[in-house]
């Protein structure tokens, strides 16, 4: 069971990450330690040969990682990005990225995430990244 709901993740986020709102991020679903987040596509983030721009794919990366560690311990907005590693595989379309993320290793500090991206339907991934996050004291479990 996820200790956050979706719509309460995307309120959350409009509220404390006026950068995510500005991008139209939103989780779709949110579980225990998972998470499916979408960056609707515009042409403000399409980048020279008419692609998705990599610092679009990062933000998003980041996004899903914050949901996925929200959906495993609650809300906890001082919880942030401590590493984050992105290796591109392919060019996207010009259409909506998908982010799955998993919680790979919750510790009481320390969370560790792996996140796969997709152009909207299409099952051969575009990015992966995996990322640590800090879990301020007073949140420890």
């Amino acid at each position: 069971m996820s200790a956050i709901s979706p719509e309460a993740f995307n309120a959350l986020t409009e509220e404390a990450l006026p950068m995510a709102s500005h991008y139209g991020f939103h989780a779709e679903t949110i579980g225990d330690g998972t998470a499916r987040v979408r960056a609707p596509f515009s042409d403000d983030y399409v980048r020279s040969g008419g692609t998705v721009s990599g610092p679009v794919m990062m933000a998003l990366t980041d996004f899903s990682m914050y949901a996925a560690l929200m959906g495993a311990i609650g809300e906890v907005a001082l919880a942030v990005t401590t590493n984050l590693n992105i290796n591109f595989l392919r060019r996207p379309a010009a259409v909506d990225v998908v982010a799955d993320c998993n919680v790979i290793k919750l510790g009481k500090r320390l969370a560790v995430l792996e996140v796969t991206l997709y152009s909207e339907g299409d099952d051969a991934p575009i990015a992966h990244a995996t990322g640590t996050y800090s879990i301020p004291p007073e949140a420890a479990r």
